[in-house]
């Protein structure tokens, strides 16, 4: 645990807090960051800045120098106390530190950096660079390192072969666990726990022997005799969705990667997959809203509305064919649809929702591959029969509830109460079959021509919605004003 003394404006109390809360902890960080930048010596600064390197962990601190202006990130990086805190501050921190960090490095750090990081962290970091300054760093590091990651790196961005690691422990099977053990020694860097993977005479993958089975058998037996079978294996270019999937179907520890020839090429990691999972989330999350992902609170106003901007824009037009839409109606009808005007939140919040929900549902369950092909159909007939179902029974209800209110009020529009709540209610059952159409059928039209469904939760499909929903409306309200009002 750090100690965090008085004078860092932090008291026991809070380190009790913020031990167990990381974004309490990042808050606190900043404000003591702040405030060495603000002194006004630089040898004061620097001997804070040092200060509060050694006493933080790495990750903690590179969450926290997001807050900083450019110019001071790279100050609090040098100050960190060894390589390996370099290397774990440079994988935790944000892409925007990372380009300003590597600007100022020299061209010596750099190649000592990538040569002691893992290859997958590097080829993920790497890929911030601009094409000419990789070039550079490929012609610096090791040789063997720099292949290495140029392998890696050939693999499309969400794969297996991106997410694996290509440093693990693998062995023939007539080796001995004494033998395995030996080499263990001479590699401490690179992690056993998830187990050893055996090979035969050909280099295929054929089992794996937990890291427990070295400790309880004897160091004299053979690994072929206490390995285990490998059940689930995947190639470089299987997706990261279906990684996920298989880690959570199968709660997974790791999952080996393989070549055409059964070769093991990589191995990835519960920690690989649960950073997979959190950028799927934010993709996801990203794609609802209708923003793009990589654009956070920190970012300055105008690259946030440029980010929003092209989604908005869809939203404004529908909103003004709905203005059309509606200005049409109200020529051709005059007074009597009036009335109908008074009802268009309600029909579009409505239908929006029941539209919404569906989709959700839809969009959760194809995320997770909860829906085969097979099940498909069923799934959509269960999700379509939920929205109509409810469409109906809140169409009534609306309709009933409208023409007490009108009843009760002694016709306060003007109109009769049975044409009013039989007009709104029919209007609304079918704005809500149109927004139960749109949220279900749209996620698997996304998925089908391999777009993420996560979009039909978004503002594009919304506004479609409020269009189709409005146009339905109207239409049955001009249907039904002949009967009443003819």
């Amino acid at each position: 645990m750090p100690i965090i003394e008085k004078e860092d404006f932090v008291s026991s109390k809070d380190l009790d807090l913020v031990t167990n809360k990381p974004v309490q902890l990042e808050d606190l960080l900043k404000d003591k960051l702040e405030s060495v930048f603000h002194k006004k010596t630089s040898q004061v600064m620097l001997h804070d800045i040092a200060k509060i390197a050694i006493e933080h962990s790495a990750i903690d601190l590179a969450y926290a120098v997001s807050h900083l202006p450019l110019h001071a990130r790279p100050i609090l990086y040098d100050n960190l106390p060894n390589r390996d805190a370099k290397i774990n501050f440079i994988i935790n921190t944000t892409s925007e530190t990372r380009l300003i960090i590597f600007r100022y490095m020299s061209e010596t750090e750099v190649k000592k950096l990538f040569e002691k990081m893992p290859t997958d962290e590097a080829v993920f970091i790497l890929d911030d660079m601009s094409q000419r300054r990789f070039k550079r760093v490929m012609e610096l590091i090791d040789p063997k390192k720099a292949r290495k990651i140029q392998e890696q790196k050939k693999h499309t961005r969400n794969s297996a072969g991106r997410l694996m690691s290509s440093e693990f422990f693998a062995f023939d099977m007539d080796k001995t666990i004494k033998d395995a053990a030996n080499h263990i020694y001479d590699y401490p860097k690179i992690d056993f726990t998830k187990g050893l993977f055996i090979l035969n005479k050909s280099e295929e993958l054929k089992g794996y022997v937990p890291a427990r089975n070295m400790v309880v058998n004897s160091k004299t037996a053979f690994l072929k005799q206490v390995m285990r079978p490998i059940l689930h294996k995947v190639v470089a270019q299987t997706t990261r969705a279906e990684v996920i999937e298989l880690f959570e179907r199968y709660k997974l520890l790791f999952l080996p990667v393989v070549d055409e020839k059964e070769k093991l090429i990589g191995v990835i990691s519960q920690e690989d997959v649960l950073e997979a999972m959190e950028d799927v989330a934010d993709e996801t999350f990203a794609k609802i809203s209708g923003t793009a992902e990589h654009v956070s609170f920190k970012d300055p106003i105008l690259k946030r509305f440029l980010a929003r901007s092209p989604w908005l824009l869809v939203t404004l037009i529908a909103g003004l064919i709905n203005v059309v839409i509606i200005s049409s109606f109200q020529k051709n009808e005059g007074y009597f649809l009036t009335f109908v005007l008074f009802f268009v939140p309600l029909i579009t919040g409505m239908s929006g929702n029941i539209g919404i929900q569906c989709s959700t549902v839809l969009v959760r369950s194809l995320a997770f591959g909860l829906i085969s092909k097979k099940s498909r159909k069923e799934a959509i007939y269960k999700e379509l029969t939920t929205g109509i179902t409810t469409g109906l029974i809140f169409g009534v209800a609306c309709g009933v509830i409208v023409f007490l209110i009108n009843l009760a009020t002694k016709f306060a529009l003007g109109v009769s109460p049975l044409a009013l709540g039989t007009l709104v209610g029919v209007g609304l059952i079918g704005a809500c079959f149109a927004g139960t159409f749109l949220g279900v059928f749209s996620p698997v039209f996304f998925s089908k021509i391999g777009i993420d469904p996560a979009i039909s939760s978004g503002p594009i499909v919304t506004a479609f919605n409020d269009v189709l929903s409005m146009t339905i409306y109207f239409i049955i309200s001009y249907g039904l004003s002949y009967l009443f009002f003819t």
